[in-house]
């Protein structure tokens, strides 16, 4: 019930404010050249350049939300629901550009070629509101390392037992090694290794999806139109066509982060020398909502449709397990396999994305968190081992009332700063 309230709330909000700043700055999200212009600039060999930003904040997107999260969608929203995320994606995508050019308005120096920044450095410096500042930053280090890589690692497990009979303590483990070895590298590790293992898993996928897609393609345009039709069916399906938008903007909001503000702090990183490059780096971040909802979540769908789901019933859901069971079907014994290294390749790098925002959200109230960055690493590996044992729904649900929560504040911040974006633009 409470996240059905703070969902209506957050999903209004989305939706009244993405329409909003659309017309404000006239359609800006369809600005497709000017996002990869540039994509190409302020690259600099000793800062992290804005491809490396985007490449992590990708590795937050593109994560299993992206995946495990559509097949949830469409199980509770129905199949309309695919429809009122990509709604809420365009919408939310004009949001995007607003959070990260606040973000790199009021980000600070954090190394000599590091920044940091986000929705709480620009709640507090911006609206002077030091309060709300801190209640963001401690959600943000709550809902990343509980809840975010505890439902990355829940869905890691439930792919490898869908292949071996290993037990979920010993796959946590397993994982808690590996994250080790990058995170103890701080931030530029965290940037480097996404900006080479982001585009091949994205790559990767797309074109095993786009192999399925041409094998089923005459099943394809009854898809889409089954999609707009449910959209707007009043069928008592979850609250009927309200329930199934505001599940499908969950999903959205929750694969893009798009108008929650996460996506602002690891864009935060890259050094803005100049106001050219606060507004560049907002064009750039709204690529990645399209590559995250029109690219991956979007072929998730279709591949997941191709498939008779209308008589599945599980328990102690995950999604994952419905993914499973489609890429079976299309790519026989190897399907399992397949996924389980999509999976563990995207929910691993969003593991590093959700722990470099804690870290960020640390850094906010501790300018050198030298022992406190131990005890958050610490956290980061006991939830990954909590996340292999839990109860799915558990996590989504926590997981679902937080990113409400978050989308709440940060929408407010946004319109209350708007006009720092419009000096910006200006100049």
């Amino acid at each position: 019930m409470l996240n059905r309230i703070i969902w209506l709330v957050a999903s209004s909000l989305i939706i009244i404010s993405g329409i909003y700043f659309t017309f404000k700055y006239k359609f800006i999200q369809f600005r497709f050249i000017k996002m990869f212009k540039c994509l190409k600039s302020n690259n600099k060999s000793d800062t992290i350049t804005p491809f490396q930003s985007l490449m992590m904040v990708l590795a937050g997107r593109i994560g299993v939300g992206s995946i495990a999260g559509i097949a949830i969608s469409i199980y509770y929203g129905g199949i309309g629901s695919i429809f009122w995320m990509w709604i809420s994606s365009i919408l939310a995508a004009s949001l995007t550009f607003v959070e990260t050019t606040l973000g790199m308005i009021y980000q600070k120096k954090d190394t000599k070629y590091v920044c940091k920044g986000g929705p709480s450095y620009y709640i507090k410096y911006g609206l002077n509101n030091k309060i709300l500042g801190n209640i963001y930053a401690i959600i943000i280090i709550i809902s990343d390392i509980l809840g975010f890589i505890s439902i990355q690692t829940n869905t890691i497990t439930h792919s490898v037992q869908g292949i071996i009979n290993i037990r979920p303590f010993i796959v946590g483990i397993i994982l808690c090694v590996f994250v080790l070895t990058i995170i103890v590298g701080g931030v530029k590790r965290i940037a480097h290794f996404s900006s080479k293992m982001v585009p091949l898993m994205t790559f990767l996928y797309l074109i095993i999806s786009l192999l399925i897609i041409t094998f089923n393609i005459e099943k394809i345009p009854n898809i889409f139109i089954t999609i707009f039709k449910s959209a707007f069916e009043f069928k008592a399906i979850n609250g009927g066509i309200l329930g199934s938008m505001i599940i499908g903007i969950q999903r959205g909001i929750f694969s893009s982060e798009a108008g929650i503000g996460t996506g602002a702090i690891a864009a935060s990183t890259s050094i803005s020398y100049t106001n050219e490059d606060k507004i560049e780096q907002g064009y750039v971040q709204m690529l990645g909502v399209y590559i995250t909802t029109f690219l991956i979540c979007t072929s998730t769908a279709i591949i997941v449709l191709t498939s008779d789901i209308s008589n599945l019933n599980f328990s102690n859901f995950n999604g994952i397990e419905l993914i499973q069971l489609t890429f079976t079907k299309h790519l026989r014994n190897t399907g399992n396999i397949f996924i389980f290294i999509i999976i563990f390749l995207f929910a691993f790098s969003t593991i590093l994305s959700s722990y470099y925002n804690g870290e960020s959200s640390l850094k906010y109230f501790i300018d050198k968190p030298n022992k406190s960055l131990k005890i958050l690493k610490l956290f980061t590996l006991i939830s990954i081992l909590f996340g292999a044992i839990m109860r799915a729904d558990i996590i989504w649900n926590l997981i679902d009332v937080f990113v409400g929560i978050l989308a709440i504040i940060n929408i407010y911040a946004m319109i209350k700063l708007q006009n720092k974006v419009d000096d910006i633009i200006k100049t």
